[in-house]
């Protein structure tokens, strides 16, 4: 893609407006459009990294045995008052219409999920079954001051699965935890498990993946040792003191949550009459688990953990662009066209090899350079009057401060 057509429009200095460091970066890097508190335009850049982290979690999550649907935002009363939701939860956005019928643009989806399955008839036989969705989530949200981490409007993918028992249901609980490390390892992050609070899906425990950061909005109490963790809130426990399960003295830290996982057991099939036909005949609740993970929080937990002074570190997976090809003017015409042509031969032969961004603008060295650094593409590609006389390239890694020279046939063997 070339930069002149990419719609990329970068600033110097971060909005006013906002406080938090992934929304101030996203910002002067042209990934997002404040449109009003917690509600984002993800732009042409931001896009591309929404999408290759939706990629991700549907790679992983089809692994394990997700199906894919896609359920509605809007949602009549009546299903939230069945499980006595419609007072209960507090950030509920809810709407009439000119009929006067009222409706909650869905924050969650565990009524419209238990209403699919109650419409229908299943045995013992027809489970476990897994589905998930990737889709909008509304929540009328009181703290909206940390850019992408705390929304509301914002992409979500929720994971339902479905029991015969809840020896089962914990069996596949561990599964989707796996699952979950590995989006987020591949996401570039390494979070803690933490036990956490069912908060209004269940009185059971539930557990958040949290991520230490300086940037966090979030407190974690945890172990180094061995694998105890809690939020700080339910904890009962505090830096200093020794680990409930080794002894070793818990350290704490500020963290963001990426995900969670609940134990919804069978309080919304039992609520709303979802149940399949057991063994003996008898008409069963079904057991159920829900596991979510919102996108753009990920986009901006990676934002907080991978950058520097100068801009964004993408981790390589869920860059934008795996190159960003620079080109260099020169005061004489006959190399600046040399240059030109080298450049534009590089960048089409690249295109197929790999997501790549050619700064093609009329503008400073200095501009550029910037630019790149800010955009954080997962390398950086120099061709300069200094690099072509050497028959060379300059290539350079976005969390490197080493630049290496390689010849353009290595490039396109992709030895970088």
């Amino acid at each position: 893609m070339r930069q002149t057509e990419a719609f990329i429009r970068t600033k110097r200095e971060a909005p006013k407006d906002e406080q938090s460091v992934n929304a101030k970066l996203l910002a002067r890097g042209g990934y997002v459009d404040k449109l009003t508190s917690g509600v984002y335009t993800f732009l042409p850049l931001g896009l591309r990294v929404l999408r290759k982290i939706e990629h991700i979690i549907r790679e992983e999550m089809n692994a394990i045995g997700g199906v894919e649907l896609l359920m509605p935002a809007l949602h009549p009363k009546e299903l939230w008052e069945e499980t006595g939701r419609w007072k209960s939860v507090d950030d509920l956005y809810k709407i009439k219409d000119r009929q006067e019928r009222e409706f909650a643009l869905g924050p969650t989806h565990e009524e419209v999920i238990t209403d699919i399955l109650r419409k229908r008839t299943l045995s013992y036989k027809d489970l476990p079954f897994y589905l998930y969705q990737i889709q909008t989530k509304f929540r009328d949200e009181l703290r909206a001051k940390s850019g992408l981490l705390r929304g509301r409007e914002f992409l979500m993918k929720d994971l339902y699965s479905f029991h015969a028992s809840e020896e089962d249901r914990k069996k596949y609980y561990e599964t989707v935890k796996k699952a979950y490390i590995k989006i987020f390892k591949r996401c570039g992050l390494s979070p803690i498990v933490a036990e956490a609070s069912g908060g209004s899906f269940s009185k059971e425990s539930s557990h958040e993946f949290q991520v230490r950061t300086p940037g966090g909005e979030d407190i974690v109490v945890f172990c180094a040792k061995c694998d105890w963790a809690k939020n700080v809130e339910i904890a009962g426990k505090k830096a200093g003191e020794p680990c409930p399960s080794c002894t070793h003295l818990l350290k704490e830290d500020k963290s963001i949550e990426v995900g969670n996982t609940f134990t919804l057991g069978t309080k919304f099939s039992e609520a709303m009459k979802a149940f399949f036909v057991a063994k003996d005949g008898r008409n069963k609740p079904i057991v159920m688990g829900c596991y979510g993970i919102g996108l753009g929080r990920l986009m901006g937990a990676a934002v907080v953990v991978n950058h520097d002074e100068k801009g964004i570190v993408w981790p390589h997976e869920i860059a934008p662009f795996d190159v960003h090809i620079i080109l260099l003017q020169s005061k004489d015409a006959k190399t600046q066209k040399r240059i030109a042509g080298e450049a534009e031969k590089l960048y089409h032969k690249l295109q197929g090899l790999s997501a790549v961004l050619w700064d093609d603008r009329d503008v400073s060295a200095g501009e550029k350079f910037a630019d790149a650094d800010l955009i954080g593409a997962y390398r950086r590609i120099v061709i300069s009057e200094k690099t072509l006389d050497a028959g060379k390239v300059e290539v350079k890694r976005r969390d490197s401060n080493k630049a290496r020279f390689v010849s353009t046939r290595s490039i396109l063997n992709q030895e970088l």
